[in-house]
């Protein structure tokens, strides 16, 4: 969203009130998003304050109440409480904590609670919303915000960003976005949307086959395969500015992959006569090879450092994942339950890889350490599964999968839990990638 459009500003900071000055240093429980029994958070979200009560204001308060709602939900780390169940219209009391009776929201189990508030004045909005602990019976986070009414929903996941850093430690993913492939428009195009299926758009108009998108560690460049001028070409695009390159040479060029924190990616080229993974510039140039086999060799990944690789090779005989380390050029076999295992993903927080596995008639995304241990199938029983890649805090999964039919985007957590649809349009949707936390700019 461009500046001149984009008018949202915090006007208050991190409020710490009542008798503790600071009462999540060193006491607030924080969410433990490395337990796989994780016991999701009870949390209140009721509809927030329309402060003139008139209806424009009123129905912005469900839209943006509701919004906040699914974005927690999202996340997996929350159970958000039915709002039938509530004992206390919001419409009728403050936001502060002295307005508050925490036992009308303790009883119902919920121990968070997000309140707010939208006024609409002369086309501006003022929003305030509050994250309060009804146990403690206090606030941990107090936020003011201020722009137009297009800018509602930024202002929604700036809030939910910094309350996932409060309670995980970590950034959140809501500035992040998904790549996938769609042929709803009759061909095989790519599109883009937000991190939850929202406002997904078409971003090649090429009218033929296009493939595994790739971002840059900046969010700001996608490479992938095209088959626009008839053969598979890489190419390497701006988001947002009409620019790029295209990598044309004899043979495929194809699944690219940009190195964590470098203007440089990997690709499968073949103008050897074999298929060999090369580096490569963002601008195109190659630079090295990175394998030397005769079996195909494709589908590179990086390390969060970039210093290993990841990738496909059928050197025993059956596509499996192998490990390079790029420094020493040590090559180490990865995989070795199943026949057919490709696409892998490396966790950008480190530590795992994922990867699609090919056996009895289905296709299936499974998990494994980089040492080689607790290997993991995470779906079952729902059709074929494929084209797994992590959230940019490696906590979820996207993935495209056939379990209703035709192939759509589906997302779970890290553990395999909570898989649901990610979006509903036209067509075959597969290849997915989500991208890193894009800045706005």
């Amino acid at each position: 969203m461009k500046k001149a459009r984009l008018t949202i500003f915090c006007c208050v900071g991190l409020l710490w009130v009542l008798a503790n000055p600071n009462p999540v240093s060193g006491e607030y429980d924080y969410i433990n998003i490395t337990n796989p029994f994780l016991k999701k958070i009870p949390l209140a979200a009721p509809v927030f304050k329309a402060v003139s009560n008139h209806d424009k204001e009123l129905a912005l308060s469900i839209k943006a109440s509701d919004l906040l709602a699914d974005t927690f939900n999202f996340t997996g780390y929350f159970d958000i409480l039915d709002r039938g169940k509530y004992l206390v219209d919001p419409q009728q009391t403050g936001i502060l904590p002295s307005d508050i009776n925490f036992g009308n929201w303790t009883v119902i189990g919920a121990e968070l609670l997000v309140v707010g508030s939208v006024l609409i004045e002369e086309n501006l909005i003022k929003m305030e919303l509050r994250l309060l602990d009804t146990f403690k019976e206090q606030m941990l986070i107090g936020k003011r915000y201020r722009g137009t009414e297009e800018n509602y929903r930024e202002m929604i996941r700036r809030f939910c960003s910094d309350v996932i850093s409060l309670l995980t430690g970590k950034e959140g993913i809501f500035n992040s976005k998904i790549a996938f492939v769609s042929n709803g428009s009759g061909n095989k195009e790519l599109f883009i949307c937000d991190f939850d299926g929202y406002s997904p758009k078409q971003f090649t108009q090429d009218k033929q086959i296009t493939l595994f998108p790739s971002w840059s560690s900046d969010g700001k460049w996608l490479a992938y395969t095209s088959y626009k001028n008839r053969r598979p070409d890489l190419y390497i695009r701006h988001i947002k500015e009409n620019r790029g390159i295209i990598v044309s040479k004899e043979g495929i060029n194809t699944t690219p992959a940009w190195i964590p924190g470098k203007f440089e990616l990997a690709a499968t080229l073949s103008f050897s006569g074999d298929p060999e993974i090369y580096l490569l510039t963002g601008n195109g140039k190659i630079t090295k090879r990175l394998t030397h086999n005769r079996g195909i060799d494709s589908s590179p990944t990086f390390s969060p450092d970039g210093k290993k690789m990841a990738f496909v090779s059928k050197r025993s005989g059956s596509p499996q994942i192998y490990i390079k380390d790029l420094d020493s050029g040590n090559i180490r076999r990865l995989t070795f339950h199943g026949r057919y295992n490709t696409q892998p993903n490396w966790s950008p927080v480190g530590g795992k890889i994922l990867f699609t596995s090919m056996g009895n008639g289905s296709t299936n995304i499974n998990m494994i350490g980089t040492d080689g241990s607790g290997p993991i199938r995470l779906t079952h029983d729902s059709g074929n599964n494929e084209s797994p890649s992590w959230s940019p805090d490696g906590n979820l999964i996207v993935f495209s999968s056939t379990r209703e039919g035709s192939s759509k985007i589906y997302v779970m957590t890290a553990f395999g839990t909570d898989q649901r649809r990610l979006l509903n349009i036209p067509g075959d949707q597969t290849n997915p990638k989500w991208s890193p936390r894009i800045t706005i700019n």
